[in-house]
């Protein structure tokens, strides 16, 4: 895990890009955020940038190729599976099966987006804080 690396935001809906970007700048994190409209575009950028990201924040349901399949990709990329790049699912909806499956591919959490923006900027706070906090099977002292 890169500390240092870009946040991914992986959210095909514009007001929510906004809203993250917002909360991200509000944050004032040094971390670069890039922002994916589609699971396919996330996935040609970490398959080959050599650029190593911190952590990744992705909506489930996207056209083409939705959160759950991209997980999936992510972790059986035995070059990506090695960046140990935290995968977070951060969607409006958390239906018990996606709940489920999201756990069964191994993420590293699942939350809620809330509708308040104080509350948003919270939750993004503590996640942000937690896995700077954490140390990875490539961590180097």
């Amino acid at each position: 895990m890169n500390k240092a690396g870009p946040i991914i935001i992986i959210e095909d809906d514009l007001e929510d890009q906004e809203i993250l970007n917002d909360v991200f700048k509000d944050l004032n994190y040094k971390n670069e955020v890039i922002f994916f409209g589609e699971g396919e575009k996330a996935l040609e950028y970490l398959t080959k940038t050599e650029v190593e990201p911190f952590i990744i924040f992705s909506d489930i349901n996207m056209p083409r190729l939705s959160g759950m399949e991209l997980r999936e990709k992510i972790h059986q990329n035995e070059d990506l599976r090695l960046k140990s790049i935290p995968y977070l699912f951060f969607s409006t909806s958390a239906e018990q099966r996606h709940v489920v499956d999201a756990y069964s591919k191994s993420i590293q959490g699942f939350f809620v987006k809330p509708s308040d923006y104080s509350e948003i900027k919270e939750t993004i706070k503590i996640i942000v804080t937690y896995w700077q906090s954490c140390v990875s099977p490539n961590y180097v002292k």
